[in-house]
């Protein structure tokens, strides 16, 4: 399943509904998802594995805990 920014624009309650709901659909359909968010708290919630991109290029690969303690400044200024 692909998700395109599914929290945008949404309060933090609802947003946690969805990304539950991602979690629900998951689990009872068996199915991958692919996520595209900016929003952090969606991540933390929903990935097993994230890639974080700079300019169109990978520029970070990992766990959440993995990324929050990345080398790269840049990489772990969107997990602080």
């Amino acid at each position: 399943m692909l998700y395109d920014e599914p929290t945008t624009g949404l309060d933090p309650i609802t947003s946690k509904e969805i990304s539950k709901l991602i979690l629900e659909v998951q689990r009872k359909y068996d199915t991958t998802s692919i996520i595209i968010t900016h929003d952090i708290e969606c991540v933390k919630l929903t990935a097993d594995r994230i890639i974080v991109l700079k300019n169109g290029i990978c520029a970070a690969e990992g766990t959440y805990n993995e990324l929050e303690k990345s080398a790269d400044p840049w990489v772990r200024s969107f997990f602080q």
